[in-house]
């Protein structure tokens, strides 16, 4: 039998996902705020800030698309938000979330060095901005499952679990993409992109015609 924290949290979530009822205006400024943060990154011709920020948004989407999937295969997902959101995008991917990520590696890059050897406590210091970047933001969960809006569902999924497997890749890999040569940047990018359209389109659009159910 499993042992979960919260049961009931996925099905409030899946209640509300992808419904406008809770929609908000406010939605419409954060996307425009977005916008104008790339922009103004594409102004300055900051195309290593750019690839951080869309290193990190890769690899976001491509986590959250499994959390859907494990939701779809095992009965529940490992975290979710069953409130709170004012558009829920996938179970555990509120649409205020995802914009704040498109961002997230972006400003992770304002804080790297030109020179990518350079130490930090005796590590590259790229590699200890991605880890204490990451360390920050397993801290915020900490305090989000403490709210009715996020949840832990599984008892062995915690700060350590979304530490390891989901926050430090998310800034390590922003952290590194920013020193990567242009070609390299498009190359894993543009992959992950593609990965990411590819499970969306498969278990997003043709699956859910086949089972005529929800899949992410």
């Amino acid at each position: 039998m499993l042992n979960l924290n919260n049961p009931g949290a996925t099905q409030d979530a899946l209640d509300i996902l992808r419904i406008g009822e809770n929609f908000n205006f406010y939605v419409i400024f954060l996307l425009v705020a977005v916008l104008y943060i790339y922009f103004n990154e594409i102004n300055k011709m900051n195309w290593n800030g750019i690839a951080a920020g869309l290193m990190l948004y890769m690899i976001h989407w491509f986590v959250e698309i499994i959390n859907a999937l494990f939701q779809f295969f095992t009965g529940h997902a490992l975290w979710t938000i069953p409130t709170g959101t004012a558009y829920l995008i996938l179970i555990g991917l509120g649409i205020e979330l995802n914009l704040m990520f498109s961002i997230a590696g972006l400003a992770t890059s304002k804080l790297l060095p030109e020179d990518p050897k350079e130490k930090m406590f005796g590590v590259p210091k790229p590699f200890a901005i991605g880890v204490g970047n990451a360390a920050l933001a397993s801290i915020i969960e900490i305090f989000l499952i403490t709210t009715p809006t996020f949840v832990w569902v599984y008892w062995w999924w915690n700060a350590i679990t979304v530490f390891i497997f989901v926050y430090i890749p998310f800034f390590v890999g922003a952290a590194y993409a920013y020193y990567w040569p242009h070609r390299k940047q498009k190359l894993v990018i543009g992959t992950l992109a593609i990965i990411n359209v590819i499970l969306g389109v498969v278990f997003g659009l043709i699956l859910p015609l086949i089972l005529n159910q929800i899949v992410i």
